[in-house]
C-alpha cells in the first residue's frame, strides 16, 4: 500500500487527528479508556499532576502523572464503532507520523486498559463486583471487515459458539479475541471474576432487553449463560471490548478490559453505589499499571 489519501486519515488544522483532536505528545503510553466522558475527570482526581485536558465530541482526554508515572485517561463513547475510531486514531498518531502505511512500523506500543460497566448473565456474580475479560466475543461483525483478522482471533471459541450453542445463522457471525497476556498477568493475584465477555451491538434487544418491541431470540441469554469453553463461562455483556482486543492485537498494542458489574440480568439485581464502585476499580487499575516496563 502506498501513501494515504487525505480522506483516509484526516487531520484538523491544528494537526490533531480528526475525531480525537489529539497529537502524539498529548497521550501517554499507558491509557485508561472509559466510555463515559464524565469518568475522565474522576480518574483525573487520582492524578498527582495534570498536563492538559482536551475535548472534542464525546472524546475527552486528560494526561497527567500517577505516583510520578505518566498516564492518559480518554473517553471513547459507547459502542464498537466508537472504539474502532479511538484505536485507529491513537495508532495513527503514534505509528505513522508520515501518513503512510509503511510508516506504521516501529511506532510506540500502547497499553490500553478499558475501565467500564457491564451486566452479568451469571446468577452467582453479585452487582458491585469486578469482571476481567480474558476473552471477548464480538456480536457486531466489525472485525470481519479487516483482512487477516484471523491472526488474532480464536477459531476454537468461535466454532464452539456456532456449533455447541446453535447460534442463530441470520445474526452477524461472532468473532472471538483475547486480552493481552502481559496485562492479564498483572491482575493474576487480584480477586476478580475472569472469563468471556460479550460485546453487543446495542443495549436493548442485542442484550436481551424487551420493552415495546418483541425479541426475535428471547432465550439467547440463557444459552449464553449455560455455554462453557475450556472451563470458562460467558460472564457479562458490554459494548466495546471485542474491537479493543481485536484491533489492538492486529496493530501490536496491548489491551485489557475490567468492568464494574452494575446489573445481574439473571436475578434482576441492580447496583446503586456506582460512584463508590467505580472509584475502587479505577484505583485498582492505576495501582497495577506496568510503569517503567514492570
Amino acid at each position: 500500500m502506498g501513501k494515504l489519501l487525505p480522506t483516509d486519515l484526516i487531520y484538523n488544522r491544528d494537526g490533531g487527528v480528526y475525531h480525537l483532536s489529539l497529537i502524539p505528545e498529548q497521550v501517554a503510553d499507558h491509557i485508561i479508556l472509559v466510555g463515559d466522558p464524565g469518568r475522565v475527570d474522576v480518574i483525573a482526581g487520582f492524578l498527582d499532576r495534570i498536563e492538559g485536558r482536551t475535548s472534542n465530541r464525546e472524546f475527552v482526554c486528560v494526561t497527567g502523572t500517577y505516583k510520578g508515572n505518566r498516564v492518559t485517561a480518554l473517553s471513547t463513547g459507547i459502542g464498537t464503532d466508537n472504539m474502532e475510531i479511538v484505536i485507529t486514531e491513537l495508532d495513527a498518531m503514534v505509528s505513522h507520523p508520515e501518513k503512510t502505511v509503511a510508516g506504521m512500523e516501529g511506532g510506540r506500543i500502547l497499553r490500553l486498559i478499558r475501565v467500564g460497566t457491564s451486566g452479568t448473565i451469571q446468577k452467582d456474580i453479585k452487582p458491585g463486583t469486578f469482571i476481567l475479560s480474558k476473552s471477548a466475543v464480538g456480536l457486531d461483525g466489525l472485525l470481519h471487515f479487516y483482512r487477516n483478522s484471523e491472526g488474532v482471533r480464536d477459531p476454537e471459541l468461535e466454532e464452539a459458539l456456532s456449533s455447541d450453542m446453535d447460534y442463530p445463522a441470520d445474526l452477524p457471525i461472532p468473532y472471538a479475541v483475547s486480552a493481552s497476556p502481559s496485562l492479564l498477568s498483572l491482575f493474576a493475584g487480584s480477586r476478580l471474576f475472569q472469563g468471556i465477555t460479550l460485546s453487543a451491538p446495542g443495549f436493548y434487544a442485542p442484550q436481551g432487553r424487551e420493552l415495546r418491541l418483541d425479541l426475535r431470540y428471547p432465550h439467547l441469554n440463557k444459552r449464553f449463560a449455560a455455554f462453557r469453553f475450556k472451563g470458562q463461562r460467558i460472564l457479562n455483556y458490554e459494548m466495546e471490548c471485542s474491537v479493543l482486543y481485536g484491533l489492538s492485537g492486529m496493530l501490536g498494542h496491548e489491551a485489557l478490559t475490567l468492568c464494574l458489574v452494575l446489573a445481574n440480568r439473571a436475578t434482576g439485581e441492580l447496583y446503586t453505589e456506582y460512584s463508590k464502585g467505580m472509584k475502587t476499580l479505577i484505583r485498582l487499575v492505576l495501582d497495577h499499571l506496568p510503569f517503567n516496563g514492570s
